[in-house]
């Protein structure tokens, strides 16, 4: 495969766009409508989180969502898909209100993961950058393979749908 177009950002119809950095570094940018603080917040409590993380059409139901924001806090999420469940869970190394989150991902075989999300406002719109650096290039490929990656443009919609339906200035406990 030609390097150049493997590493060119791919934009979705809805504004996602996802990009192959490097062999194990995957980024999904975004520019979502609210302001950094709901955002983050919205990334950072579990009552808002399982509104908008599991994409819809991939058929998962987040049975539970623990979050324990804070450096060395845990989070565990356990999805059902048809007769099955999946857990995923890690470990918070970074968290910078409003502005920075990193997080490992420590399920599966393919060791572990690390996932930093930035939150950058302007004029009142959120960018958002989420870089996951994997373990291996085998790991992202397996990652790809698996359809796992593919959700983020999805996901990131739902986000969107719920910042407006909280209201940019709405405030959150």
């Amino acid at each position: 495969m030609d390097e150049r177009r493997e590493s060119e950002a791919t934009p979705t119809k809805n504004r996602t766009a996802v990009e192959r950095k490097s062999e194990r570094e995957l980024v999904a940018t975004r520019t979502v409508n609210g302001p950094a603080r709901l955002v983050f917040e919205a990334w950072t409590k579990a009552e808002l989180f399982r509104r908008w993380w599991a994409p819809k059409s991939y058929g998962l139901t987040l049975l539970s969502c623990e979050m324990d924001v804070r450096v060395g806090g845990r989070y565990c999420l356990v999805f059902s898909h048809q007769a099955s469940t999946m857990e995923f869970f890690g470990t918070y190394s970074e968290v910078t209100p409003h502005s920075r989150l990193v997080w490992t991902n420590e399920e599966g075989d393919n060791g572990e993961t690390l996932t930093t999300v930035t939150f950058d406002e302007n004029a009142g719109k959120t960018l958002l950058v989420v870089h996951d650096l994997y373990s291996s290039k085998e790991a992202l490929d397996a990652a790809v393979a698996s359809g796992s990656t593919g959700g983020m443009p999805e996901t990131l919609d739902q986000l969107d749908e719920l910042l407006i339906s909280l209201g940019s200035s709405a405030v959150t406990k």
